[in-house]
């Protein structure tokens, strides 16, 4: 199974790729970078995204929430996709047999990026992904 470094290296070889990132969505800190960042900026774009992050898993609208306070280790939100004019950004969530506060982010262009073919695969490498 890839660790981080190897994950990130299989989502750079999706078409239309930019960069890739792991993040921990409690602190923002990314545990590990690839390729571009929106800005230039890595550790920014983590902080950022984690932001995001942590509002639609704290959202009752976007999330649900378990009235029983249950033991569910699974994320509340399975992935986010944001769009913009030339890019799209796919936040996905990487569960784990503890509770898991890590996502990959891919930041992909929207002209030469195939939007259903990136969910896939990289729900695929978040399910395999092994961290440690």
């Amino acid at each position: 199974m890839p660790g981080i470094d190897e994950s990130l290296l299989e989502a750079m070889r999706l078409p239309g790729a930019r960069g890739a990132s792991v993040v921990d969505w409690i602190s923002g800190l990314a545990l590990g970078a690839v390729g571009d960042a929106p800005g230039g900026d890595a550790e920014a774009t983590a902080a950022e995204t984690a932001e995001l992050a942590r509002l639609a898993t704290e959202s009752v609208a976007l999330a649900g929430g378990d009235p029983d306070g249950g033991t569910d280790k699974e994320p509340p939100v399975q992935d986010l996709i944001v769009t913009n004019t030339d890019s799209y950004h796919l936040i996905r969530f990487v569960t784990t047999p503890f509770e898991s506060t890590v996502f990959v982010h891919l930041w992909l262009d929207r002209t030469d990026g195939n939007l259903a073919l990136a969910r896939i695969r990289l729900a695929e490498m978040a399910d395999g992904l092994v961290l440690g």
